[in-house]
């Protein structure tokens, strides 16, 4: 196991080198297991269990997201299918729309900007964190009945998938994408220029908008559409 926090130490080091173009990635190991307080490096078993036994729901939102970048393809084999398994795990509606939605409030109390002349791109009301938990949720709340939810793990093809899979209305996962890529891509500008990601609170006043009714409708209202829809397709295919 030492040699294993060693070699992660080192590989989050060479990330996180600084060139003459900026950092070449951002690396946040606080999302592992435990978070701070957990080991850097964890067996294949031991990860499965502390999905399955101890993990928060937010950390389930954040499996939606997890892919294998490089490695074993054993070890990749095994972690797709601890993800697959968390992810298709049946969950209490009203629980999860109602653990999500705190979280959700938490990050905005703490990562929203404090400048209320600006607009912080990912973590304000109507960003892009508003649009990675709708996804998410619905992910989390369909993936047992539609396990195909669970085949990619970023937010595009997420919302495809949703649409897909008669979880979504089409028109609105297609604005709600067009809205993500635009917030994304300024957000992706800004960094390349090393600058903050937020911009004046005039900007982006149609896609915050449109994110923000979205998340306002709740994401039980969403979840009883994409439950109608679900429901209606069983019958279909019975007759």
């Amino acid at each position: 196991r030492q040699f294993y926090l060693r070699l992660a130490q080192r590989i989050m080091h060479l990330f996180s080198t600084r060139t003459s173009s900026g950092i070449l990635y951002e690396v946040d190991a606080r999302l592992r297991p435990s978070g701070a307080a957990g080991m850097l490096v964890t067996s294949a078993d031991a990860f499965a269990d502390y999905q399955q036994h101890e993990a928060w729901t937010w950390e389930h939102q954040a499996l939606v997201r997890a892919r294998v970048v490089y490695g074993d393809p054993q070890l990749t084999s095994q972690f797709d299918a601890v993800r697959r398994t968390i992810m298709t795990t049946a969950r209490d509606g009203k629980t999860l729309q109602t653990e999500v939605r705190e979280m959700r409030e938490k990050m905005r109390a703490h990562l929203g900007n404090k400048h209320r002349d600006r607009f912080d791109i990912k973590a304000d009301e109507g960003g892009i964190t508003d649009i990675e938990f709708i996804a998410q949720y619905l992910v989390l709340r369909y993936a047992h009945e539609k396990p195909k939810l669970t085949r990619w793990s970023d937010n595009v093809r997420i919302l495809e998938l949703l649409a897909q899979n008669g979880i979504m209305d089409e028109h609105e996962a297609q604005a709600l994408t067009v809205a993500y890529t635009t917030l994304r891509d300024e957000l992706h500008h800004l960094a390349l220029q090393e600058l903050p990601g937020h911009v004046a609170q005039t900007c982006f006043s149609k896609e915050r908008a449109l994110v923000q009714q979205r998340a306002r409708a709740g994401a039980g209202k969403l979840a009883e559409v994409a439950g109608s829809r679900l429901n209606y397709a069983i019958i279909a295919r019975k007759f």
